[in-house]
């Protein structure tokens, strides 16, 4: 199993949220539903201890998950051009990373990272395999508070032009050993290592975790 730099008061706050999340879609009684409901309150109580986020607002977060607790899905479009990788500059962090985001519930995985790369980078692609599916808790750098699994595909540009929106400040084409700052969130070295493997051996196996 793939090691993780989370905390341990992290992991364990994940670990009883998911579990009063799933306790609270299943109670019966009022009884169940206040322990379960209490839980929710201690793992917003540990994120709270050790980040400093106002408690109340982090547990309406946890609150707001309904039904069973299960992994949310980031998808991501590796595009390359001349040897090139396609990279959007995120205006939360001022740092670089393949076009992407949330998947949105009722659309195809294929459909959502075209809308997600032309939305982010004003590039028209078409998805010709998946890269790999990565476990974004257990990479060098985890991914927000809930679990979430990563679908990178590879992408085919067929048309479109360099164009930042609200969630983009900047899109730019960087050679593989000239990458700008990266934001580990969305895009790591490992994922940009496996997009150049696919594009050197074509019949290359799906990575996954």
């Amino acid at each position: 199993m793939t090691k993780t730099n989370t905390p341990r008061w992290l992991e364990w706050a994940r670990e009883i949220q998911s579990l009063s999340q799933t306790g609270l879609t299943y109670a019966s009684t009022d009884y169940e539903t206040k322990r379960y409901e209490r839980l929710m309150e201690i793992a917003a109580e540990i994120v709270h201890s050790h980040t400093r986020l106002p408690k109340e607002p982090v547990l309406q977060n946890f609150l707001a998950q309904p039904g069973y607790a299960t992994a949310k899905v980031d998808v991501r479009g590796a595009a390359v051009r001349d040897g090139k990788i396609l990279l959007v500059q995120e205006r939360s962090d001022e740092r670089w990373c393949m076009p992407g985001g949330w998947a949105d519930v009722g659309e195809l995985p294929s459909d959502m990272v075209i809308r997600e790369v032309r939305e982010e980078s004003g590039f028209e692609v078409v998805p010709r395999k998946v890269v790999g599916v990565y476990d974004a808790n257990r990479g060098p750098t985890p991914i927000e508070f809930f679990h979430a699994y990563k679908i990178l595909f590879l992408c085919e540009i067929t048309g479109g032009e360099a164009s930042p929106s609200d969630e983009t400040a900047a899109v730019g084409f960087f050679s593989f050993n000239d990458l700008p700052p990266l934001s580990r969130l969305r895009t790591n070295e490992r994922h940009l290592a496996d997009v150049q493997a696919h594009l050197q051996h074509t019949n290359r196996p799906a990575a996954f975790d």
